[in-house]
């Protein structure tokens, strides 16, 4: 598991849990969920919206796997969806694939990712831990990933889709936050073009 910037880089990286543990399980036991909870990290306070008066906090955007909470957003269910609901899902799938595009870039610089790893679990870790610096070190050297970023990717670096957990209902405040965005991204300060065309 990994919090990624929107530069491609790692900037948080768990490795060593099980595979047949989920990613809201194995984020709720790693040292980020607790530095989380108990505010312990150097996050911005909360800012207006771009062009708004609009407050909301820095968040991470996540998938279903993850639980809902005021720093991580995630999609609205799928069923019954307003069309603002699906313009906000569409925005947080757009927003999740940089995620995606930073293991599929780190998958093609290091093609020991394009099988099984033939090395003990704590080797493994080792390996993975070094790749997740180096593939930072040459971002910063390099800048751009845009070179690593076209349709023909190795599929076997894919990441496969992680299906919808069951969860405790989130807090009140959680789902205001995500409803803000919805709006947000449903105003016109907060609008792109291309969005409804996208959900239609």
């Amino acid at each position: 598991m990994a919090l990624v910037d929107a530069g491609y880089r790692f900037l948080y990286v768990d490795v060593g849990s099980y595979g047949r543990i989920s990613d809201g399980g194995v984020f709720r036991d790693c040292s980020l969920s607790a530095a989380m909870e108990s505010s312990m990290l150097s996050i911005p306070p909360d800012c207006e919206l771009p062009w708004t008066s609009a407050v909301a906090p820095f968040v991470i955007v996540a998938d279903d796997a993850f639980p809902l909470k005021r720093y991580i957003m995630k999609p609205y269910g799928s069923k019954n969806l307003s069309s603002k609901q699906r313009i906000y899902n569409y925005r947080l799938s757009r927003a999740r694939r940089v995620v995606e595009n930073a293991f599929g870039i780190m998958c093609k610089r290091f093609r020991v990712f394009g099988k099984a790893i033939l090395l003990s679990p704590a080797k493994v870790q080792h390996v993975v831990m070094a790749a997740c610096c180096l593939h930072n070190f040459l971002l910063r050297d390099f800048g751009s990933s845009s070179e690593y970023l076209q349709d023909d990717r190795d599929p076997s670096c894919d990441l496969a889709s992680v299906g919808k957990q069951g969860s405790n209902r989130p807090a009140d405040d959680a789902l205001a936050i995500r409803d803000a965005f919805c709006n947000y991204f449903n105003s016109d300060m907060g609008a792109v073009s291309w969005q409804t065309a996208a959900v239609s």
